[in-house]
């Protein structure tokens, strides 16, 4: 549940300076998952709260599943960064920003995780989020961000019904070729630039193959391929940068 300000009835308030209104747009239409990269939840939550910092988010979830909330739902958060999805440049507006307490070397633990779900699903039912519209940190950063990294179960969300993953793809008769790569990444939502196609490999793989190394294979084709075709980015890019 949340009250008239964006506030989940869950979570610990712990408000931060570090917010503005959305621009362009009444309400959040995704959410992004970052992990902290930082050695405590409290020292990521306060971070997050410092106005020196500029930067925030609207949750913080802890090693033990402890949530705080540091801005309303309703409001702006600053945890994107330049980035973009899809045609959206100004992903904050457009967003709920989650960051869960992690290093991004070790897994993420059982409580965190199931409070994440639970988080994930009562946000989804506030704003008709729909399930394509959870994505990742590295997902919109090509090349600057990695979070939450290959160590975060991007597939365990997916059999909840909170995230997707490609169906049924297999590498028999995939189309291997950059160009078909290429296309397939901007039809998901992927920023694809002259130059970054490694990073644009690396930021696929991080979420759905993250065991993979080395040059492109079938496998990378043909499970982005997919993906363009199951779930085509949709956004509109009415908020301004």
């Amino acid at each position: 549940m949340r009250d008239v300000l964006g506030r989940d009835a869950s979570a610990i308030w712990h408000p931060s300076e570090n917010f503005g209104d959305r621009r362009g747009v009444d309400q959040p239409d995704m959410v992004v998952l970052h992990y902290t990269a930082m050695a405590s939840a409290v020292g990521a939550r306060d971070w997050l709260c410092n106005p020196q910092s500029q930067v925030s988010a609207h949750y913080v979830i802890s090693e033990g599943g402890e949530l705080w909330q540091l801005v309303n739902e309703t409001d702006r958060a600053w945890h994107a960064g330049a980035g973009a999805w899809g045609a959206c440049t100004d992903v904050n507006s457009r967003s709920i920003g989650v960051e869960i307490s992690n290093t991004g070397t070790q897994p993420f633990s059982e409580p965190q995780m199931q409070c994440l779900e639970a988080l994930l699903g009562r946000i989804m039912r506030r704003w008709s989020i729909p399930v394509h519209r959870i994505i990742g940190h590295s997902d919109l950063a090509i090349g600057r961000k990695i979070d939450p990294g290959r160590r975060f179960d991007w597939l365990r969300l997916a059999r909840q019904g909170l995230a997707i993953w490609p169906k049924n793809a297999s590498a028999s008769g995939a189309d291997t070729s950059w160009e078909q790569f290429a296309k397939d990444a901007q039809t998901f939502g992927y920023r694809w630039c002259e130059g970054q196609e490694d990073a644009v490999l690396n930021a696929v793989r991080m979420r759905f193959s993250p065991w993979l190394t080395g040059s492109l294979q079938d496998l990378d084709v043909s499970r982005l391929n997919d993906l363009a075709r199951h779930w085509p980015d949709d956004s509109n890019d009415t908020a301004t940068s």
